[in-house]
């Protein structure tokens, strides 16, 4: 068995794994506070002396007594799981005797074409692009938010999607109609990044590997934010003054104001363009599997709930009372 060093603490010990697997900064922090409060839970016992009927008790009481999600649930088995095998190295086995939480039955909402392109014409600006870009490429709010300028390809009308939910690069469409204002946009964003070159600044954050492999990369525009951040701040990690890319509730808010001056009543977030974008394809023809890859879903069952969306009451099933005038 492999041990981590004594003199460094368990909680920097982590961060330092997730690093080195380019685990974003957020997924960085989220882990820790899973394992923070596994630790708490259990007498602030250090996890060594913990087993998996500990991790099972754990996770159990965030069903029973937390009440949380499945997919919470889920999130902090893999940060205890991750601990355990890449800052402890000791292969635990996984946890099977475990009260699980509920999966939601609800179905994702999704807005008709109309309706999207009513709350999107709300918009203006950067908001605007960047809802176009989750309705027309199927994107998460992340994945819009981390893209960089070289994950843009105009030539062949592609966005490739870097290290999205579930790692894995893929590729998905850029709208033809889309091009000229991202064009425009990026020329903007450029001479945003010459003016921070000249003070002194214009680095961005890079994975922990690249950003020791290639030192200098940070500062090149290929590397650069799409939708860079309003102001300069400090790098929790490098402690470094650099632009990160704009905060999710830039964009959260201007959806949530669009939909209400476009008379939507029904709950709009970033990720309902993605369901829009998903459903609508399907709606259009495109195969099950075309849409799962563009989705950038591992298994295609994720995928299969845009078909319950599609063949739900409403629009599956005919009203006898639309039948009466054919008597």
């Amino acid at each position: 068995m492999q041990h981590t060093p004594k003199n460094k603490k368990l909680l920097d010990q982590l961060s330092d794994a997730i690093r080195l697997k380019h685990y974003s900064y957020r997924t960085e922090q989220t882990y820790k506070e899973w394992v923070k409060r596994y630790i708490l839970f259990h007498g602030k016992r250090h996890p060594r002396e913990l087993g998996v009927e500990n991790i099972q008790a754990y996770l159990s009481h965030l069903a029973v007594e937390k009440n949380v999600s499945a997919s919470t649930q889920n999130q902090a088995l893999s940060a205890i799981l991750f601990l355990y095998r890449h800052v402890l190295h000791i292969d635990i086995e996984f946890p099977t005797d475990i009260v699980r939480a509920e999966k939601s039955k609800t179905l994702p909402t999704v807005l008709t074409h109309p309706e999207a392109i009513a709350v999107i014409g709300r918009m203006q600006g950067t908001p605007q692009l960047m809802a176009k870009i989750l309705y027309g490429s199927g994107l998460r709010l992340m994945e819009c938010l981390r893209l960089r300028v070289k994950d843009i390809d105009f030539g062949s009308h592609q966005i490739l999607v870097r290290d999205g939910k579930g790692e894995d690069d893929r590729v998905t469409i850029l709208p033809d109609s889309l091009i000229p204002d991202l064009e425009l946009h990026l020329q903007t964003v450029a001479l945003i990044h010459q003016r921070d070159l000249k003070k002194g600044f214009g680095e961005v954050y890079l994975p922990y590997a690249l950003a020791r492999k290639y030192p200098n990369a940070a500062r090149d525009w290929a590397w650069q934010y799409v939708f860079p951040a309003l102001s300069l701040s400090v790098d929790p990690v490098s402690h470094k003054t650099m632009r990160h890319h704009a905060d999710p509730s830039f964009l959260q808010k201007s959806i949530r104001q669009a939909a209400r001056l476009a008379g939507i009543n029904k709950p709009v977030s970033p990720h309902t363009f993605r369901h829009s974008f998903a459903t609508h394809l399907l709606q259009n023809g495109y195969d099950i599997r075309t849409v799962q890859e563009l989705l950038g879903h591992k298994d295609v069952k994720t995928t299969m709930i845009y078909t319950h969306v599609l063949n739900r009451g409403a629009s599956a099933v005919r009203s006898p009372l639309d039948d009466t005038n054919k008597r």
